[in-house]
């Protein structure tokens, strides 16, 4: 009992000098984030491929369908935890102190410690960015529960991003706990809204852009975006209430407009090829959550 009081007194010792120690706060989430940013390159990386695997077994299932090789690989575990990290050159298995966010990237010149193959920059970035992110979370939002879980949300957010910007699709895995999330955070925890904005905000998110993307088919023939979008504005709209949604879809469409004209334009894309959403909603859904207010008295003196 004695030593379980003693873990007590710590961890209360440990929450009152982040509660009253900024800059212990601000590294605190600095290094939590560097190690989930870690994690979420695994998810980046993994969970597109569980979903592939998942979708073509059933759909083998279905049409009574036998491959060897397809039946050889749906015996293999492949999940966010097995296999273990390893080189996808040589099979090298990775060390954990050949695995430790950024520092590893940098003593390892950014190449396999075995057979010296190339190693994205892409994994450093995204663990650099998810401690950025976090940490402007912490710097606009100080100590206290609402910091968990505007973290949570905004770490969900860059994953999902990622894997739509590399895959253009938004796993179900993600997007739909992280909107019942929102309701729970809201409910329980006096969150960025009420309980009925937060319902309303995701009945309204979700129907907004399906009615955006009915009226284009039937008028085009064509689908214009993924089912997916509407579960993520959906799940914007249960984090922050159905007021934010105006903002949060002119700020994501004019982004996506922007950006996509000068890649077509600059860098000559293809106009007929499309372009993911969800990044743009993710990242307007962002800034409303820290500067929604502000981002809104903005638009209201530059259109009166």
């Amino acid at each position: 009992m004695d030593f379980v009081a003693e873990i007590g007194s710590t961890v209360r010792l440990f929450f009152f000098i982040l509660e009253h120690e900024p800059m212990m706060l601000y590294f605190t989430v600095g290094l939590i984030g560097l190690v989930v940013g870690s994690f979420l390159n695994v998810v980046i990386h993994r969970l597109p491929i569980m979903m592939f695997n998942e979708l073509r077994q059933q759909c083998q299932e279905y049409l009574s369908l036998s491959d060897e090789k397809c039946a050889a690989e749906s015996g293999k575990v492949f999940n966010l935890n097995t296999p273990s990290s390893h080189c996808p050159h040589c099979q090298h298995k990775i060390r954990f102190w050949e695995n430790i966010p950024i520092i590893s990237y940098l003593f390892l010149g950014g190449r396999c410690s075995n057979c010296k193959a190339g190693i994205s920059i892409r994994y450093p970035l995204v663990e650099f960015f998810t401690a950025l992110l976090g940490l402007i979370v912490c710097w606009q939002l100080g100590y206290g529960i609402g910091l968990v879980f505007a973290l949570i949300f905004t770490w969900a957010l860059l994953a999902a991003s990622m894997i739509d910007f590399d895959h253009q699709l938004l796993p179900d895995q993600i997007t739909l706990p992280l909107l019942w999330l929102g309701i729970v955070f809201n409910l329980f925890f006096l969150g960025f809204t009420s309980l009925e904005n937060s319902i309303i905000g995701a009945i309204a998110g979700y129907l907004s852009l399906w009615s955006v993307f009915m009226l284009f088919k039937l008028v085009t023939g064509k689908e214009g975006m993924g089912y997916g979008d509407f579960k993520l504005l959906a799940l914007l709209g249960a984090w922050l209430g159905w007021q934010a949604l105006p903002i949060i879809i002119l700020l994501s469409s004019l982004v996506g407009s922007v950006v996509g004209i000068g890649l077509i334009l600059v860098a000559g894309r293809d106009k007929n090829v499309p372009m993911p959403f969800g990044p743009f909603l993710a990242g307007a859904g962002w800034l409303t959550m820290l500067w929604g207010a502000e981002i809104q008295q903005f638009y209201f003196n530059i259109s009166f």
